[in-house]
C-alpha cells in the first residue's frame, strides 16, 4: 500500500442508481488494498426527496444547494445518517473496514460562512488531516458526510468542495470525482486531461455548466492545493482509472 491516501467523491444522482453502492463498495475494496482511500460522499436526490415531503422547495445557485435551518436539518438527517450508514454498512460487507463520521466529529471541517444569501453553507477553512490519516494508518476508511462546523453550529457544505479540501490538507495521490458520465465532455467527446486554463474557458463558454461547475473547481482547487491529479469519471472509469484529468 503506497503511503499517500486516495480521496474518492461519489454524488447523491448515482448513489440512487441500482447496485451502485454495493458496487461501489467492491471498487473501493479493490482500491484500498494499493492505497488508503477516504470516501466523500453527497446526496442530493434523498436530502430533495425530505425536503419535498416537509414542504421544502429545493433552491440551487451554481450547483450549490441554498440551505436555511429547516434545510439544514433535512440534510444532516440525509448525509449524516441514512446515506453515510448504507456507505459505510455497504463498505463493512464488501470486507473493508470503514467508520461513517461528519465534518462535525472531532471537529474534522471547519468552515466560514459561504455568503448571507446561500444561507446555512460553509465554505471549508480548515481540516484536520491528522484524524484522516490516523485512521488510514490503522486500515480504517472514513466515510465522510459533509456536514462541518462553523460560526455558531453546523453547516452544509457542498461534498465535491469536501473531497477537494480534504485531498489538499492531505496533499493527495489523487482526488476522483465520481460521477454520471465518464469525464468532461466537449462536443459530445470526453476530453482525456485539461489544464487550468482550458478548464476556466470551457465554464466561460458554458460547456461546462451547472452542477459540473462545482466539480471542476473541486477538482482544480485541489490540483493547485499540492494533489498530483484530481479526475471526474464515474463508476467503471474509477475501477479503470479513465477519465478527464485535471493538471496544473
Amino acid at each position: 500500500m503506497t503511503s499517500l491516501p486516495i480521496v474518492i467523491k461519489v454524488g447523491g444522482n448515482d448513489l440512487e442508481k441500482p447496485g451502485f453502492i454495493t458496487e461501489l463498495a467492491h471498487a473501493v475494496a479493490e482500491l484500498n488494498r494499493q492505497w488508503s482511500c477516504i470516501l466523500v460522499h453527497g446526496g442530493g436526490q434523498a436530502i430533495n426527496r425530505l425536503q419535498q415531503r416537509l414542504g421544502l422547495e429545493p433552491v440551487y445557485v451554481d450547483g450549490q444547494r441554498v440551505t436555511d435551518e429547516a434545510s439544514l436539518e433535512a440534510a444532516e438527517m440525509m448525509l449524516s445518517g441514512s446515506v453515510n450508514k448504507e456507505l459505510t454498512m455497504a463498505l463493512l460487507n464488501a470486507g473493508v473496514d470503514a467508520l461513517g463520521m461528519s465534518g462535525v466529529d472531532r471537529g474534522l471541517l471547519t468552515v466560514e460562512p459561504w455568503s448571507p444569501d446561500m444561507g446555512r453553507v460553509g465554505r471549508i477553512v480548515g481540516v484536520r488531516a491528522d484524524v484522516l490519516l490516523s485512521l488510514c494508518e490503522q486500515g480504517v476508511v472514513p466515510v465522510v458526510s459533509p456536514i462541518s462546523l462553523g460560526p455558531g453550529g453546523r453547516y452544509n457544505v457542498n461534498a465535491d468542495h469536501a473531497a477537494g479540501a480534504i485531498a489538499s490538507a492531505l496533499k493527495a495521490a489523487h482526488a476522483t470525482f465520481v460521477t454520471n458520465v465518464p469525464g468532461v465532455k466537449v462536443n459530445a467527446q470526453i476530453v482525456p486531461s485539461l489544464s487550468v486554463a482550458q478548464t476556466e474557458e470551457l465554464i466561460a463558454q458554458g460547456i461546462i455548466n451547472g452542477g459540473m461547475i462545482p466539480k471542476v473547481k473541486a477538482a482544480l482547487n485541489a490540483v493547485a492545493g499540492g494533489v498530483n491529479q484530481a479526475i471526474i469519471t464515474d463508476l467503471p472509469g474509477l475501477r479503470a482509472g479513465t477519465g478527464t484529468v485535471f493538471v496544473a
